[in-house]
């Protein structure tokens, strides 16, 4: 919030943590659901004062008088907004979801107004055309020239009696966006299943026994409960030897918020995803033809890099391709190992795969993820990351002290070499009822000049779902988590760099903002190829027991096992990007029927993918990405990110050939100020050419993933 927004405020809101907390850190743990509704229709109507203002005819069209001012108000709502939102993902209740659902609608509807505000678009034209344009930073150009595109596809330039439809159908997806997410949410919160025969629990690591034996006793069960968050979920898939068990968990995953969960999820119809899918297609078809795109997909393009709907259908269609034969090989190899070492005769079922692979790998390479897992404590894992970051880009990361919203949640600085702060961010690490799944980075406050000079320094969360500590025996281990775990902490902390370390001042370019979403993957993935360099493990690992680092031996293993199966992972990443693509940029959603969304995506995986598919799975209907995350008609960036990422991470590995290290601070330096430090501030392909000298190249990635 500005300082005058929380000098003048009303009585009713001096103690409303939503609102008093000015331009610093939000005090999470005191919001209260009956905080929101007054906090935030109060901030509307300061953002809608300040739009008014904007479009006064005395008020130049001008940086200092239009831009900065209207981006101060708007901040201060989306600031509290987003502490909102944030809770709401990570620390759910019936209360707050309700407040925060009855406010949704019109934080979109003020948002959407903003896009389709005629007045506004002609002052920021103005301010395009006008002399003092050309005075302004690169970075505020930007900003003009976005905010100008951004206000076309928001419909400004739309009829007056196409207006109120066009925000009706922004109001329209966000519900259901929230629906979808909620149904997820609680589709998962809502299996438990308890076992009460240990014999049951044959194959399962005791951390995972342990941590069930937790979940009953919280539940006042008797026994060991096991439910579909992930940490829970996938150990049973990997480990345990009862069969059936693996059958039951995974059909209770792949049908959870569809038609066919009741039987597993207590008859909760209203969980069901199929009309909430097709429902926003529709919506999402209808925005696009207002605005004069053939399709959704088209219409996204509009800030990306890639150039048309048919070159990122070519993208993946050739990607699938060169990958299919090498996942042919991965799945008549683990067909053969369960056919003739796990006596799976009848052909591998879809609740056996990850279970096989396992036993392949452990055959294979001599390791199981269990025993990799004990040489990663969480705590050293951090040190190890840090050290990562502090030897590339001239920081230093210390503890810090910030309020949290949940007594696991830690908090850290961020200094430069002068021992200055710059930036700020939370680790969230472990699951928990009430958070939402997966692993995310999200803004809590973004890098900008303020109008008094001062520089306002970048927050983050870096949010996870790790397994919890547990108690054995009455001992509370340390925490540890699996290499794939610590792949994804990199990857979130790159994603986190990229907002931390811009050096951009205006907010609406200044680190994650206005990067193209097709390359806004780019940093995060760049981060994860650090997790497979022995001078990076050995430094980060220490046995839970015995305080040893990862053996040399044991890493030449897990890097000969880095590409096991990479073929029909590979495929399974290119058959959700295409089930989004073509969802988005070929079905006709006008006339389609509830099952259409279901039988594209079984379509495109009969074409492409080489793992038979059930007919009971749904998992379409737990697509958060597409359907609550923001990535509709944009999955493809994952791929199309991966390509820069890893042509990125080649020249680290051109310097280690000169200097005997990939953590070169040479090159850390160039990576740092060409492509994390201008943020969205140019092109990212301008940014990729100045870090790299040259277009893109696949060639590294089919590489480093044994695809060449």
């Amino acid at each position: 919030m500005t300082a005058s927004l929380t000098k003048t405020l009303p009585a009713e809101l001096q103690n409303n943590p939503l609102v008093t907390f000015g331009r610093g850190i939000a005090a999470y743990s005191e919001v209260k659901p009956e905080h929101i509704a007054p906090a935030i229709e109060y901030l509307l109507k300061h953002a809608q004062d300040a739009v008014d203002e904007a479009v006064n005819p005395n008020t130049a069209p001008s940086w200092n008088a239009l831009a900065e001012p209207l981006e101060d108000a708007t901040e201060s709502l989306g600031r509290s907004w987003g502490v909102i939102s944030h809770l709401n993902s990570v620390a759910d209740t019936p209360e707050l979801r309700a407040a925060y659902g009855a406010m949704l609608p019109k934080v979109t509807a003020f948002f959407s107004s903003l896009g389709q505000n005629l007045d506004l678009y002609q002052k920021f034209k103005e301010l395009s055309k006008s002399p003092d344009f050309v005075k302004l930073s690169s970075a505020q150009k930007k900003v003009i020239e976005n905010s100008l595109r951004d206000f076309r596809l928001g419909g400004a330039e739309l009829s007056d009696a196409d207006k109120p439809r066009f925000a009706q159908i922004q109001d329209e997806q966000a519900t259901l966006g929230k629906a979808f997410s909620d149904h997820v949410l609680d589709a998962t919160d809502g299996f438990v299943h308890l076992v009460t025969d240990k014999a049951d629990l044959v194959g399962l690591p005791e951390d995972v026994v342990a941590a069930a034996a937790d979940t009953a006793q919280q539940k006042n069960l008797q026994g060991w409960a096991f439910t579909l968050h992930f940490p829970s979920y996938y150990p049973v898939m990997q480990y345990s030897e009862n069969r059936a068990l693996r059958r039951l968990m995974y059909e209770a995953y792949v049908t959870r918020a569809s038609e066919l969960a009741p039987q597993y999820a207590k008859g909760k119809l209203d969980w069901d995803n199929t009309q909430n899918m097709l429902e926003q297609l529709r919506l999402r078809d209808e925005e696009a033809r207002m605005l004069g795109f053939k399709n959704y997909a088209a219409l996204s393009l509009a800030p990306k890099m890639a150039n048309s709907v048919e070159e990122v259908d070519a993208f993946l269609t050739n990607f699938a391709q060169k990958a299919k034969p090498f996942a042919l090989k991965d799945w008549q190899e683990l067909s053969e190992f369960a056919k003739s070492e796990l006596a799976i005769i009848n052909g591998l079922e879809p609740w056996d795969v990850a279970f096989a692979s396992e036993r392949l790998k452990q055959e294979r390479y001599s390791f199981s993820e269990n025993e990799l897992k004990q040489y990663f404590p969480l705590p050293k894992v951090l040190d190890g990351l840090f050290q990562v970051i502090q030897t590339l880009f001239g920081v230093k990361i210390e503890a810090a002290n910030l309020p949290t919203w949940h007594a696991d949640v830690q908090s850290f600085s961020v200094k430069n070499a002068k021992g200055s702060i710059v930036a700020y961010f939370y680790l969230d690490p472990y699951a928990r009822p009430g958070k939402r799944g997966g692993a995310w980075m999200d803004d809590a406050r973004g890098r900008r000049v303020l109008p008094n000079g001062e520089i306002q320094i970048p927050v983050a969360y870096l949010v996870c779902n790790f397994a919890p500590p547990v108690k054995v025996d009455g001992v509370l281990r340390q925490p540890t988590i699996t290499h794939d775990d610590v792949i994804t902490l990199f990857h979130e902390s790159g994603h986190g760099l990229h907002h931390l370390l811009t050096q951009v001042s205006a907010l609406g370019v200044s680190g994650i903002n206005g990067v193209e979403w097709d390359a806004v993957e780019l940093p995060s993935q760049f981060m994860e190829n650090f997790c497979w360099e022995w001078e990076v493990l050995e430094k980060m690992t220490a046995h839970a027991e015995t305080g040893k680092p990862l053996p040399r031996e044991l890493f030449e293993k897990i890097l000969a096992a880095k590409n096991f199966q990479n073929g029909y992972m590979t495929l399974r990443q290119i058959v959700m990007s295409l089930t989004d693509w073509r969802l988005h940029s070929s079905l006709s959603t006008k006339d389609a029927k509830d099952q259409v969304v279901l039988d594209l995506s079984r379509t495109i995986a009969d074409q492409f993918n080489v793992i038979p598919q059930p007919a009971i799975s749904r998992w379409i209907n737990t697509f958060s990405h597409i359907f609550a995350g923001g990535y509709a008609a944009g999955y493809y960036s994952y791929k199309w990110a991966e390509v820069l990422s890893a042509d990125v991470y080649s020249a680290f590995e051109e310097a280690a050939k000169l200097t005997g290290s990939v953590l070169d601070e040479k090159t850390g330096t160039r990576y740092r100020e060409e492509i994390l430090e201008v943020g969205g501030s140019r092109p990212a392909a301008e940014s990729f050419k100045a870090f790299r000298g040259r277009e893109p190249s696949i060639d590294a990635l089919l590489r480093h993933g044994g695809l060449a």
